[in-house]
This record gives C-alpha cells, sequence and structure tokens, in this order.
C-alpha cells in the first residue's frame, strides 16, 4: 500500500492513501455505502469557505504571539513557504489550511472538515 502518515507532536494523526486503495479497504471490511464523489467535493469546498481569508494569517498569527518559525514548524512546512502564503505569493492546499486553521484556533474549522 502507498500510504502517508501525518503526524502531530510526533504521534500519528492521518493515513493517507489513494482512492483505490481506500475502495478495497472499505470493499474487504465489508462497507458498501458511501457518499457519492460529487458529494465529497462539495464538503470539500464547503470546509474552504468556513476559513477565514488568508490575507488574515499574518494578523491572526501575529495575534496570538506565534512565530512564523514556530507555526511553520507545527503545520509542516518551511518558515519560507509560510512567509509565502502570508504574503500571497502562494496559495496552499486544503490539507495545510486546514492545519493553519487548527494551530490558530479558527472557529468553526470543525464543523465543517
Amino acid at each position: 500500500m502507498d500510504i502517508q502518515i501525518i503526524a502531530r507532536d510526533g504521534e500519528p494523526e492521518y493515513a493517507v492513501l489513494p482512492w483505490a486503495q481506500y475502495q478495497a479497504l472499505l470493499k474487504a471490511a465489508g462497507v458498501t455505502e458511501q457518499p457519492p464523489r460529487e458529494a465529497t467535493a462539495r464538503h470539500a469546498a464547503a470546509a474552504d469557505q468556513v476559513l477565514p481569508g488568508l490575507d488574515q494569517l499574518r494578523s491572526l498569527r501575529e495575534g496570538k504571539g506565534i512565530a512564523i518559525e514556530a507555526l511553520a514548524r507545527t503545520v509542516g512546512i518551511s518558515p519560507s513557504y509560510l512567509a509565502l502564503i502570508e504574503s500571497g505569493e502562494r496559495q496552499p492546499d486544503a490539507a495545510i489550511r486546514r492545519s493553519l486553521a487548527w494551530e490558530l484556533t479558527v472557529p468553526g474549522w470543525r464543523d465543517e472538515s
């Protein structure tokens, strides 16, 4: 299996695997009902709408007194990449946005993700 393990504070938190392997695991477990793919995509889009704009990222971080190096290390990205996100030069993927929301305790993140 081609599995990616995502850890937080040195402990495994998520396992990411290809869709086909996920489907095979569900089948082996006897799970037959699954949400349609379009429902999953709508759910992911709704999760993105809950998070504040990335233009607020720097002020959220600074308001909590978190150094850019500390937040980047916790999220699993480099401080230079986080600086590019904060300046609007880069757009992070949904996983990084959710991780940033978690670390910055953005209200409502768990309701949609």
